[in-house]
């Protein structure tokens, strides 16, 4: 461990990706993860039977293939293989209605009836203004590169959600759909900035589509490593880090924490000011996360369901604004906002022949207690009922089980701080990446451009580091 360039606390893939842009310059780098195996909120395991491969936290990702940084790597050559289903997202609907998104713009509006020339006009152009927006909005704050193209898609964006589909959209699906998207946000769809969060979503189902890795999260982990340890950085697993100040001598120390587990190992280090705004950081609502193992896959009432890996199971847009509202101030909803991913219709190789995964959570209140188990099935039976008598095993995970098994997740929050206005360029305070300790900066999803498996606020982090501290 002598003569480091860069260590690097936490191996999610923000603190996979600030080490290998690190790598990449020549520098030694080294990895430390307190877990036994890495990846964060980019992992796979058994949770429920033999044979029956789970996501224990991401498993859609639309932002890893949209990722400039991960685009430029070369990790099919490891093993990452992607798996495009049919259609990017399924949302049903009382009386067997489903809304799809399909991976065109033009295939989407076209079962959208009276809201397709809507589509096309708002999320259409928005892709069609991708190339323009794509350095702004995964980036930090900074003066964008075509201002005209951003200040178009910000006049439209600056809207809530709510407001937004009432205003643009005629139809309930159209609604319904733009909302289960913008709800990924885990604020209110009557807060800002939630438009935008929905818009780019959506945007990013027909840039990059709504793809899931052959054989679980663990395999972008493992195709991040592999790649890692080919440019000479090292992974040290079962790693706790107690304090900064034990970790080997290096030119700068990048932490893959969000501003809780920072402050307990390097707060006695900062000065009282910074330490009292890291306080003040804003995490967002929990996650109560549900696997399950199935002798058959999901009965859904409408078959069009099974096209898609993501399905949002939460009725109309006003079903959802009453959810994610009530979670927002502390209350547990009646009829969750249920996001639910399907992948062995599309990657079998996750579950004994003829078997099936499903992967699920909901938002309550931060730290909340309540079983929500009962909740969630009643809300896919809803749309697919039967689904009860298929499940074989069930693996259940509240927040304070998302916190034990990653302590970025504080209260369950799985996105590593609330995405208000307030805190969507300043996260977690406005150095952004810095901290006022020379050589120590934040790489974690709690900085721009936030949650996500895209790597970006690791690589921007990276790349401070090298300007500031590792430039000799």
């Amino acid at each position: 461990m002598s003569s480091l360039d860069a260590v690097i606390v936490g191996s999610g893939p923000n603190g996979l990706a600030a080490a290998i842009a690190i790598a990449q310059t020549g520098r030694r780098v080294v990895v430390f993860e307190a877990a036994e195996r890495p990846g964060g909120g980019c992992r796979s395991a058994e949770l429920t039977l033999p044979g029956f491969i789970h996501d224990i936290c991401s498993a859609v990702h639309p932002f890893a293939l949209a990722s400039p940084f991960f685009r430029s790597l070369p990790l099919s050559s490891h093993g990452l293989d992607w798996i495009e289903p049919a259609a990017m997202l399924a949302h049903p609907l009382e009386d067997d209605r489903v809304a799809l998104i399909y991976r065109t713009v033009a295939a989407t509006a076209a079962r959208l009836g009276t809201d397709a020339d809507a589509y096309t006009s708002v999320i259409g152009r928005i892709v069609d203004a991708w190339p323009k927006l794509e350095s702004t909005v995964l980036a930090p704050l900074h003066w964008p590169r075509h201002p005209v193209a951003v200040a178009q898609f910000g006049w439209v964006a600056w809207q809530p959600a709510e407001a937004f589909a009432q205003r643009v959209f005629k139809t309930e699906a159209a609604r319904a759909l733009f909302a289960g998207i913008a709800a990924h946000g885990m604020v209110p769809l009557n807060m800002r900035p939630t438009g935008a969060i929905g818009l780019v979503l959506a945007t990013i189902a027909h840039v990059a589509g709504w793809s899931i890795p052959r054989g679980g999260a663990q395999s972008i982990t493992r195709a991040l490593i592999a790649h890692l340890r080919s440019l000479g950085g090292e992974v040290v697993t079962s790693a706790p880090v107690q304090s900064i100040d034990e970790l080997p001598p290096a030119r700068a120390i990048l932490c893959d924490l969000s501003p809780g587990p920072l402050l307990r190992i390097a707060g006695h280090r900062f000065p009282p000011r910074y330490r009292r705004a890291l306080e003040r950081y804003r995490y967002g609502v929990g996650v109560f996360k549900v696997d399950w193992a199935l002798d058959a896959p999901i009965p859904w009432r409408n078959p069009q369901c099974a096209r898609a890996a993501t399905v949002h199971v939460g009725g109309t847009l006003e079903e959802i604004a009453v959810s994610e509202h009530a979670c927002w101030n502390g209350n547990v909803p009646s009829r969750p906002f249920v996001l639910l991913a399907q992948p062995t219709l599309f990657d079998p190789s996750r579950a004994p022949r003829g078997r099936h995964v499903v992967w699920t959570y909901c938002h309550v209140p931060r730290g909340s207690t309540v079983d929500m188990l009962p909740g969630i099935e009643q809300q896919i039976e809803r749309f697919a009922p039967g689904f009860r008598e298929r499940v074989l095993a069930r693996a259940v995970m509240g927040p304070a089980d998302l916190e034990r098994h990653n302590a970025n997740y504080v209260g369950g929050d799985i996105g590593a701080g609330a995405t208000t206005l307030g805190q969507l360029f300043t996260r977690p305070t406005w150095q952004t990446y810095s901290t006022p300790v020379r050589g120590l900066y934040i790489c974690s999803a709690s900085t721009p451009p936030g949650v996500g498996v895209h790597g970006m606020c690791g690589y921007f982090a990276a790349q401070r580091a090298l300007r500031e501290v590792l430039r000799e």
